[in-house]
Order: C-alpha cells, then sequence, then structure tokens
C-alpha cells in the first residue's frame, strides 16, 4: 500500500514535470523533436545531473521504462491536446507540487544509501527535484525560474530539514516522509497562492 501511494505521486509528478517542459518549448516555438526533448529534461535532468554527480550509472531513467514512457507520452498529449490539457492547470500544478515533495526525498534517500552528511542529502534532494526546470530555462535562454520567481528548491530544502529532524528524533522513516512530502506541498501551494518569494538584493 505504502509503495502503491508514492508509485502514483511519483507517475502523477512526472507526468506533470513534462507537460510543463513541453508548454515551455512551444511557447519558444520548437519542434516536435525540440518539445520531446525539452519534456524529457524537465522530467529527469535532476535525477540524471545527480546520479552523474554521485556516480551512481546507468542513470535511474535509463533502468526505469516506465517513467521513460509517461514522459514521451506527456509530451506527444501535450502537442496534440495542449489546448485541452491547459484546462486543468490546477491540477497539473497540484500533481507537479507532490512531485517536487516525493522527487527531493528519492534525491534524499539517494544520498542516504551513498551515506552522505544529512546537508549533502538534501541538496541532492533539491537537485532532483529542481534541477530539471533549472537546465530546461538554460537551454531556452531563460533565467531559471527557481532562481527569480516563487519558492520552490527553499520548499525542498524545508522539508528535507524537517525530515532529518524527525529521524532525530525516532519518528518512524515512512511517516516522516510522507509529512515531509505534504509539507513541501503545502509550502508550494501556498506560496503561489499568495505570492510569497524570498527577499531580492539589488539595486532598483
Amino acid at each position: 500500500m505504502h509503495t502503491d501511494f508514492l508509485y502514483i505521486i511519483d507517475i502523477l509528478g512526472t507526468f506533470a514535470f513534462a507537460v510543463s517542459g513541453a508548454f515551455f518549448a512551444m511557447e519558444k516555438k520548437l519542434d516536435p523533436f525540440g518539445v520531446l526533448i525539452l519534456s524529457f529534461i524537465t522530467a529527469i535532468g535532476g535525477g540524471t545531473l545527480r546520479d552523474i554527480m554521485i556516480g551512481d550509472l546507468p542513470v535511474s531513467w535509463l533502468r526505469n521504462s516506465t517513467a521513460t514512457m509517461v514522459i514521451f507520452c506527456s509530451s506527444i498529449a501535450s502537442m496534440l491536446f495542449g489546448s485541452f490539457i491547459r484546462k486543468f492547470n490546477m491540477t497539473l500544478f497540484v500533481f507537479d507540487a507532490l512531485g517536487l515533495g516525493l522527487f527531493t526525498f528519492i534525491g534524499i534517500e539517494k544520498g542516504i544509501q551513498m551515506h552522505f552528511s544529512p546537508g549533502v542529502c538534501i541538496a541532492l534532494g533539491t537537485i532532483t527535484a529542481c534541477f530539471g526546470g533549472v537546465i530546461r530555462d538554460v537551454i531556452l535562454n531563460t533565467v531559471p525560474l527557481v532562481f527569480h520567481k516563487e519558492i520552490y528548491a527553499l520548499a525542498s530544502i524545508i522539508g528535507g530539514l524537517v525530515y532529518f529532524a524527525f529521524l532525530e528524533a525516532n519518528l518512524d522513516n515512512y511517516l516522516a516522509k510522507i509529512i515531509c512530502i505534504l509539507l513541501i506541498f503545502v509550502i508550494r501551494i501556498v506560496a503561489v497562492k499568495y505570492k510569497l518569494g524570498l527577499p531580492r538584493f539589488y539595486n532598483r
């Protein structure tokens, strides 16, 4: 039951990330191949970067045909039924926020398996969840959204910090994970709803 719940979030999050990448690509008027590549980069770019950094090869998506198929189908659906899918922006946003939480903990667990410090594990979790979008934006020659708009990476960091605090308090690992995935989800929802962001330090 536990595994099924997280697996569903994984699929929905991958779908939302891939659709996001496809929409960004279509806004830049890329051809179908470009849309497909941007979908893949957005959905699995962070995990790929993480696996390369820690030497976990071949990278995880090469060993997960389900993720590859979900991304491919999401990209095709975005191109063929984009106007229809956009009607479900709120649903996609919910999937995206849940995916942000789950992918953060996929990265954290990888770090724990490698016996890294909590700080490094949280960094790996943040990279896993956020850097697909960063790579996407760099390729599209725009300043990555995560660096100047809304609270995104910070939600992953807070969730990771609370998770390790729960582990120190001897809370059940699965329960701690679920609570922190939901915490990241809530932070993301609240940040967007109330247009919250980090303070900016620059000359006006």
